[in-house]
């Protein structure tokens, strides 16, 4: 169960939310929820989370609402359950913090990358970003015997690119017709992440797809390239560019964590073993010192001789019993620290257990219902997805009538404040 040796690797991922999915990773992300399916999470170490741009008081889609309420973003446009924010996870080796000053070089890293997303997105376009420090790694916490965290950064911003809007030919003045009327900042995922940027191949060619037009690289390929490119800049090296994939530590999965925590239940045990064995042998040779006393032999005046044999002998276990004293320390720490998480480990395994076997009961219905009645459950299903579009397309429209009746009212605050103000003419311009 021991971690292997890996080279340490970066990792941007990315992932798309809509209005109706952003409320739970914003609760995670914030930390808002009074338990979490990841076991990982140690409550307590909360207070080491780091935010480099935080949402105040207000939730991800309220500080949205208010951004479009002042004009620097718009949705119009968009279906009811487009995409509106997007959450960019940066992550490196766990390992890779722990050689290079653990938790205050992380904070460090992790402030230079919000610096890359924001350059990337533009700062007034990011909701939310937060260095997680509260998740345990347990299998390098397990190898180096002490606690080790897992540090990564989560982003959430809005995929804004700049739109322009023309004049449309039902425009009066024939000039204008067709030309730039206004640029609004609209949130698009799809234009946001389309690429221009051709494949090539080992040659340094365009690779084509069948229709003859070039292939372009995934965005997110390019993603984590600008990362890469924008660390090393400033400073932040010894790891290789990549994409991890999948990363256990990221896993929700109860099933999942059911089954690591029962190997490493097996691997602690086999851990405080091996520990006993080193240290049972240095514990029994120690008490063998006693026969040290055989060594030497007293003369009349009362002092001890011995032979230069024994003398060497004395010597060299003087120098071991020295050198095997603070390893001996070291085993028992090691022996106390496996034995610790040993039983914090079964502790958590059985909460778990305990969750999923709830969880199971009370989605137990469900699953019955589902078994033997599957159109019936398809059917409400169905039902309940149209009631949340229903509330959602209401929700919009009176949320479009808002806007509209607050541009009607900048509009009349405009126009009166014109007409206060508009110069009088004089007695020339009459006669002109």
């Amino acid at each position: 169960m021991s971690t292997q040796p890996k080279p340490d690797m970066s990792c941007a991922r990315v992932k798309a939310y809509t209005p109706s999915t952003i409320g739970a990773i914003e609760r995670h992300n914030e930390r808002k929820n009074e338990s979490y399916d990841n076991i990982n999470v140690e409550l307590e170490r909360m207070q080491f989370n780091v935010h480099y741009r935080k949402s105040d008081e207000q939730s991800y889609m309220e500080t949205l609402r208010k951004m479009e309420s002042e004009g620097r973003v718009t949705t119009r446009g968009l279906r009811k359950d487009a995409t509106l924010f997007d959450e960019i996870i940066i992550d490196v080796n766990t390992m890779y913090f722990e050689k290079h000053g653990g938790y205050e070089y992380a904070k460090e890293f992790y402030e230079e990358a919000f610096h890359f997303v924001e350059k990337k997105f533009g700062s007034e376009n990011v909701i939310s970003a937060v260095m997680h420090a509260d998740e345990i790694n347990k299998g390098v916490s397990e190898d180096l015997g002490k606690p080790v965290y897992h540090y990564h950064l989560h982003a959430v911003v809005l995929p804004v690119v700049e739109k322009e809007i023309l004049w449309s030919k039902r425009c009066k003045d024939q000039a204008l017709r067709g030309t730039v009327r206004e640029v609004v900042h609209q949130i698009s995922h799809s234009k946001k992440w389309a690429s221009n940027i051709p494949m090539l191949d080992e040659t340094g060619e365009v690779v084509l797809r069948q229709d003859g037009k070039p292939k372009f690289r995934r965005s997110y390929s390019i993603l984590q390239d600008e990362l890469f490119e924008h660390m090393q800049e400033h400073g932040f090296k010894g790891f290789q560019r990549g994409e991890l994939g999948s990363d256990s530590e990221h896993l929700t999965s109860l099933r999942y964590q059911i089954n690591a925590d029962k190997g490493r239940l097996v691997d602690l045990q086999e851990r405080i073993k091996a520990e006993k064995l080193k240290y049972e042998p240095s514990h029994e040779a120690y008490m063998t010192a006693k026969e040290i006393d055989e060594i030497g032999q007293k003369t009349i005046t009362g002092k001890y001789t011995m032979t230069k044999e024994g003398y060497r002998k004395l010597t060299s276990l003087a120098k071991e019993g020295i050198t095997s004293r603070g390893a001996l320390r070291g085993l028992l720490d090691k022996v106390e620290y496996y034995r610790g998480l040993y039983n914090s480990v079964s502790a958590k395994l059985q909460k778990v257990e305990t969750l999923y076997d709830d969880l199971k009961e009370r989605c137990q219905p469900f699953l019955d219902a589902m078994a033997h009645f599957p159109e019936y459950v398809t059917l409400f299903l169905n039902n309940a997805k149209g009631l949340f579009a229903e509330k959602d397309a209401q929700e919009r429209q009176a949320r479009e009538a808002k806007e509209v009746r607050e541009r009607q009212a900048r509009a009349e605050r405009e126009t009166a404040r014109k007409t206060k103000y508009k110069p009088k003419r004089s007695r020339d311009d009459y006669e002109r």
